[in-house]
């Protein structure tokens, strides 16, 4: 019934998580690497050249509390550390601790926060997120797009509500290159390559925070994503658990990058397509009711962008019997799969890459989705991404215009990172 709606069917630890929004207006030119400062960290330990460094002095605090000090004194193993200097610090602090210890106390404030404040296992699982069990330095970091993942010292168990993990699961952290900027996730390293007898301690902006949640409880407690959570509840229809897209929103393991149109943009979109479909129906019903047929054509439009916009005025459009038979489970989930990108193509499913804001190249770039996961679409040409100086773009194949990324981005998650997106992305 609905023509154009018919064009989309395809076979087919804390309240910390606001700080991995702290670059998130991330393309802007940042400074140099700083050098490193510490004459004499190639005879130190990890844990010593921390306690060494004055611009450290609160991220050591941290570690004490973690009581994972020792470890990082083992001279035997080695580690890549990314330390927060005292002013990302602050940063963090300030917002877990709603703002109630200011930013411009006095270091004491903020050691003593720690101390009184942040619980043992928090703090280990905050030194563990930013701690490769490898030797990485700054030459070593890939500037492969998509980025390449390393695996943390963060086993997952504690810090999900989730439990079962594999004890041999690790949180996975995404350094990346680009030109002459470092970073880790979305934060900027600030220092690099500052040698320690046991590894290598690049210094970062701001602390980088653990996920706590998954892609699905993002996109189910979002008010402003319920379109695109009834559009997911809508294709998972008749499909077995193992393989809905819910599913794969929701488990540890998965490595997936969301862009999730907003409620406005699925409003715009189905309205849209929903009023094409009906004006022939109009036309025909105003001549009918004893118009002439130009009258009817001129008045069809209206007629029917008003019943198109009744119709898509909730997430309800999708679970509307009068529309089943253009919005199918089928169709449905060709238009959300072509909204996860994929590292890979058929027949992998779910493969996986999470891609951050700041990794997004400057030239038109072209990423393939889940869709491509389908054989009768893995030829399909996937999205073009592009970061412009002033924000960035992605372009599905049948958008007359590139969609943005609405920042703040970088809604980082256990399984992936979530961009918000001002259009519903086209395959067709």
């Amino acid at each position: 019934m609905i023509h154009l709606i018919k064009k989309f069917k395809i076979a087919g630890l804390l309240a910390l998580s606001a700080l991995v929004f702290y670059t998130s207006s991330c393309n802007k030119d940042l400074e140099q690497f700083t050098e490193p400062v510490i004459s004499n960290a190639g005879t130190l330990t990890l844990t010593e050249a921390i306690a060494a460094d004055p611009d450290n002095s609160l991220y050591n605090a941290l570690l004490a509390k973690s009581g994972m000090a020792p470890l990082f004194s083992d001279k035997a193993s080695l580690f890549t550390m990314f330390v927060p200097v005292n002013s990302g610090m602050k940063l963090f602090i300030n917002v877990i601790s709603g703002g109630l210890v200011d930013i411009n106390s006095p270091d004491a404030v903020f050691t003593g926060f720690i101390s009184a404040n942040i619980p043992a296992a928090t703090a280990a699982a905050l030194i563990s997120y930013n701690t490769i069990p490898q030797k990485v330095t700054s030459g070593q970091v890939p500037t492969i797009f998509p980025n390449y993942e390393y695996p943390t010292i963060l086993n997952p168990t504690g810090t999900s509500t989730t439990a079962g993990f594999n004890p041999f699961a690790r949180l996975t952290t995404f350094p990346s290159r680009r030109g002459t900027t470092l970073w880790v996730d979305n934060i900027p390293v600030t220092a690099i390559d500052i040698p320690v007898v046991n590894g290598v301690i690049h210094k970062i902006a701001v602390l980088v925070a653990p996920p706590t949640k998954y892609l699905w409880d993002d996109i189910a407690a979002s008010t402003d994503l319920t379109y695109l959570k009834a559009a997911i509840i809508r294709a998972d229809s008749g499909v077995a658990v193992a393989g809905r897209i819910q599913t794969a929103l929701s488990s540890f393991g998965a490595n997936l990058t969301v862009l999730a149109p907003t409620d406005l943009a699925f409003k715009q979109t189905l309205t849209g397509a929903i009023t094409q479909a009906l004006i022939p129906v109009v036309t025909a019903q105003l001549i009918a009711f004893g118009l002439t047929p130009a009258a009817a054509a001129a008045q069809a439009p209206a007629v029917a962008f008003a019943q198109a916009s009744a119709l898509a005025s909730s997430p309800g459009v999708f679970t509307n019997p009068a529309l089943f038979s253009a919005l199918t489970a089928q169709t449905v989930r060709g238009i959300v799969v072509y909204h996860v990108l994929s590292a890979q193509t058929a027949p992998f499913f779910p493969p996986g890459v999470r891609i951050f804001s700041v990794n997004i190249p400057a030239t038109p770039t072209t990423v393939k989705t889940l869709l491509n996961s389908s054989p009768l679409a893995a030829l399909h040409p996937g999205l073009s991404v592009q970061a412009t100086g002033t924000g960035i773009t992605v372009k599905g194949a049948a958008n007359a215009t590139p969609s943005n990324i609405i920042f703040p981005a970088d809604r980082n998650a256990l399984n992936g990172v979530l961009h918000k997106v001002d259009q519903v992305l086209l395959p067709l």
